[in-house]
C-alpha cells in the first residue's frame, strides 16, 4: 500500500508534477513494471509510474540503426519490435521482465549481453525542478547490474525515452551456457532463432511471474579477485567461474546458493524456484518480509560456506 500512486504519461505531466504545479507528498518512488522489487512495508509517500510509450527508428546509416522507445513500454515488445525489424543486439535479452525505462536504471543483461552494449543516450527529467537531462552512455556509469541513475544519482532523475543503436547486419552472440545448442535445435543463428532460443531456455527454468511470484535472479553474481577465485577452485573444483571484464572472476551464484542446499526449499509459502536457486518465489500468500527473511538464511550460509557474500539484485523498499 501506498500514499499516493501517479501515472505519468508525457514530459509535460512530469515536469508540472517535479515543479509543484501538482501537489504530491513524499517520499517519491519511481517504478516501472515493478518486476525488480520487494515491498516489506508499506510504502508512505507517492509511487510514480511512468507510462512514456511510443518506438521510432531515429536513424539509419549502413549496417547501423538508432532507435528511440518510451520508457514505459515492456521491454520484449521492445525486443520483438527490433527482431521483426532485423535489427540485432538486445535479442540475447528476450523475455525479460520490466519496462525499458528499467533497462537504463538497471542495465538489464543475459546470455552475454547487457543493455549497455547498445545504449546510446537517455532522457531523463530531474525530480528537483522538472527540467530535462539527457545523459550519454559513458555518463550512465554503466557496470554489472547498475548505471548512475540505481546508484550515485538515485532517485534524482526520471527516466523517460532510451535510445538504442542496433545492426541491420548483426553478429549472433551464441557463446554464452547452452544458447548456442539450442540454436542449431531451430535451425541457423537467425535473429528469430536466437530469440526464441533465449525465450526456450528461460521459460525451461524460470517460473511464470504471471502464474508464481518472483523477482527473477533475486543476488547477483558474485565477481572476486583472480586470488580468491583460485583459492576457492582448488577446494571446490566443480564451481562454475567466468572471466569477467572488470577483471576479477565471476561466480555463480546460483550455483552457490543450490550447494547450500536451498534449491526447492519452501518456509511457508516463500521459497527457492526448484529448477533455478537463483530465483526465489512466493507460492501464495508469503509477505515481503517472509521473503527477505529467507534471502538472508541463503545469503547467511554461502557466507558461512564460501566465505562470500552475495549482494541482492532486487531493491527491498522498507526496513530490513
Amino acid at each position: 500500500m501506498a500514499r499516493c500512486l501517479v501515472h505519468v504519461r508525457t514530459d509535460k505531466e512530469v515536469a508540472a508534477l517535479f515543479r509543484g504545479d501538482i501537489s504530491w507528498q513524499g517520499p517519491l518512488l519511481i517504478i516501472g513494471g515493478g518486476s525488480n522489487i520487494l515491498f516489506t512495508d508499506d510504502f508512505m509517500g507517492t509511487i510514480l509510474h511512468p507510462q512514456f510509450s511510443g518506438i521510432r527508428i531515429e536513424k539509419q546509416q549502413g549496417d547501423y540503426v538508432i532507435i528511440s522507445a518510451g520508457a514505459g513500454i515492456n521491454w520484449d515488445k521492445l525486443v520483438e519490435w527490433a527482431v521483426a525489424k532485423g535489427f540485432g543486439g538486445i535479442e540475447n535479452l528476450s523475455l525479460i521482465p520490466g519496462k525499458v525505462g528499467a533497462a537504463a536504471v538497471q542495465n538489464i543483461g543475459a546470455y552475454g549481453v547487457e543493455a549497455k552494449d547498445t545504449i546510446v543516450k537517455v532522457k531523463t527529467i530531474t525530480v528537483a525542478n522538472g527540467s530535462v537531462k539527457f545523459f550519454s552512455n559513458e555518463e550512465c556509469s554503466f557496470s554489472y547490474r547498475n548505471s548512475i541513475f540505481k546508484d550515485k544519482e538515485k532517485g534524482r532523475y526520471l527516466v523517460t525515452k532510451t535510445w538504442f543503436r542496433l545492426k541491420s547486419n548483426p553478429m549472433m552472440n551464441l557463446d554464452y551456457g547452452s544458447l548456442k545448442d539450442e540454436v542449431k535445435k531451430l535451425g541457423s543463428p537467425t535473429l528469430k532463432n536466437v530469440r526464441q532460443a533465449v525465450i526456450n531456455i528461460r521459460r525451461s527454468k524460470l517460473p511464470d511471474p504471471e502464474a508464481t511470484g518472483n523477482a527473477g535472479s533475486f543476488f547477483k553474481n558474485p565477481v572476486v579477485s583472480s586470488i580468491i577465485a583460485e583459492k576457492l577452485i582448488k577446494k571446490f573444483p566443480e564451481m562454475p567461474s567466468y572471466t569477467d571484464l572488470s577483471g576479477g572472476v565471476k561466480l555463480a551464484a546460483g550455483w552457490l546458493i543450490d550447494q547450500c542446499g536451498w534449491k526447492g526449499t519452501r518456509l511457508g509459502d516463500a521459497g527457492v524456484h526448484d529448477k533455478q536457486a537463483l530465483v526465489l518465489v512466493n507460492h501464495g500468500n508469503a509477505t515481503g518480509r517472509e521473503i527477505y527473511n529467507l534471502s538472508e538464511k541463503i545469503r547467511i550460509s554461502v557466507l558461512e560456506k564460501y566465505g562470500i557474500n552475495l549482494d541482492r539484485e532486487v531493491e527491498i523498499i522498507g526496513s530490513t
